[in-house]
């Protein structure tokens, strides 16, 4: 059964750890909070009811103010560095990877993580540093406290190293294409099961009859924000339309844009619209750009995005493109065995409440090969790769009406390959191909 709840914590997990702001927060105030314990301990070692171990670092307070005012400079100096690394990185990203993967970079956690450290451990410098000063029995001076931020700057250069590798690996792209191709398999996963509800009965009308008494007497419900859908709370639309006894038929899905005040949804009895309208703000969530949890096309159209980039005349780079759709493959062999999108979704006596739009498997299989064969024109490696694709996935299908949108794709490339590619023996081997996809789909059947 697909989890609703899981779902929506997807969601808001993705939406929390696409920011740069939120790990660096929570190690600045675990900076804080390990100081004020290591400097409790320092007041009671000054007091004279606790005794430091004898590797604790000592030394006047001239020399902790020299020392912790040395580490706070050098620690916002890397900072700086950290920040220029990554705004390169994000840089190259957008240029060479395309504006949609910047996400990819912004979400990394060890780039996070990172920052987090050394601005956390500037914190402790600076709270270690203030803490020194007069008191009754002289100057009081953190021993504890500057020993555990020596430590915490060897942390740091590790933490450096480590963030330098991480780069270096993270920008290449395999690297990257396998990365999006991981999230594409954690999206088919999400949607894969059973239907969302379960019961034995089923009551009410069927979705063809709902559908038809839609169009015929249905209302408008409008988009109360623009931007793009990133999440609907089905439960939520579920409890709505079944307070209202009425029917909702979602007009988009996840991934669409919408105009605000243009039709969003459609709902029956038409008399339900306005109260409707009132309560669609808090059972669906847009905003400036898609995301993953419900939109599993836009991990297709990024990998997509990276091949056609790489097949224009000003990369030139074919093997990235290759490389797109072997992972591109891969994720449409999951989708014929485990996608299985649920587009009726019933209240709890067995109803059908809301109509969903999820986006069909045929709609992946085209959004997967069609641009990127349209930007392979005349080249006979990229339509071989495609055919072998298609073969494979072929081969993955389990129903017999998968497979007449993989034979269309295939006999589109083996056109392209009599139209464009003028080498007789490039045209032969391509064509070769397509018998062997052809091959595939009768012995299935």
């Amino acid at each position: 059964m697909i989890n609703r709840v899981h779902l929506e914590s997807q969601w808001r997990r993705e939406a929390l750890r696409t920011n740069l702001w939120l790990v660096p927060i929570l190690e600045v105030l675990f900076a804080a909070a390990l100081f004020f314990v290591t400097w409790w301990l320092d007041r009671a070692a000054y007091r004279g009811s606790l005794t430091l171990p004898p590797w604790v670092i000592s030394g006047t307070a001239d020399a902790a103010r020299q020392i912790l005012a040395a580490i706070a400079a050098a620690l916002i100096t890397v900072v700086g560095v950290v920040f220029s690394i990554m705004i390169v990185t994000l840089t190259l990203a957008s240029t060479q990877f395309g504006p949609r993967m910047l996400r990819v970079f912004i979400r990394d956690r060890t780039t996070q993580l990172t920052l987090g450290t050394f601005v956390g451990t500037f914190v402790y410098a600076m709270l270690a540093l203030i803490s020194i000063g007069p008191a009754s029995h002289g100057d009081f001076v953190p021993h504890l406290s500057i020993t555990v931020c020596m430590v915490l700057v060897l942390a740091d250069l590790a933490v450096l190293i480590y963030f330098i590798h991480h780069i270096a690996v993270s920008i290449q792209l395999p690297q990257v294409i396998a990365g999006i191709a991981a999230e594409l398999s954690q999206a088919i996963e999400a949607g894969a099961g059973e239907p969302e509800w379960a019961g034995s009965v089923t009551r009410g009308p069927s979705a063809d009859e709902l559908n038809a008494r839609l169009d015929a007497a249905g209302a408008p419900v409008p988009a109360p924000a623009s931007g793009y859908l990133q999440f609907v709370r089905h439960r939520s639309l579920v409890r709505i339309a079944q307070e209202l006894d009425a029917v909702i038929r979602l007009d988009h899905r996840p991934g669409h844009f919408l105009v605000q005040g243009h039709q969003l949804a459609t709902v029956w009895p038409a008399e339900a619209a306005p109260a409707l309208a009132r309560s669609f703000a808090r059972a669906h969530l847009t905003g400036p750009s898609r995301t993953l949890a419900q939109d599993m096309a836009f991990a297709v159209d990024q990998l997509v995005e990276i091949a056609i980039r790489a097949l224009s005349t000003a990369v030139n780079d074919t093997f990235t493109a290759l490389t797109c759709v072997d992972w591109l493959g891969e994720g449409l062999c999951r989708i014929a065995v485990q996608w299985q999108p649920n587009p009726v979704h019933r209240d709890d006596d067995g109803r059908i409440r809301v109509i969903a739009q999820p986006v069909s498997y045929e709609r992946l299989v085209e959004r997967s090969f069609e641009k990127i064969r349209q930007a392979a024109s005349g080249m006979p490696a990229v339509l071989i790769r495609q055919l072998d694709a298609l073969a494979e996935i072929m081969h993955a299908t389990v129903a017999a009406e998968q497979r007449p949108v993989l034979l269309d794709q295939a006999e589109m490339i083996d056109r392209l390959n009599t139209d464009s590619v003028t080498e007789p023996a490039d045209r032969e081997a391509v064509h070769r191909h397509y018998l062997m996809v052809l091959a595939v789909h009768d012995e299935l059947g």
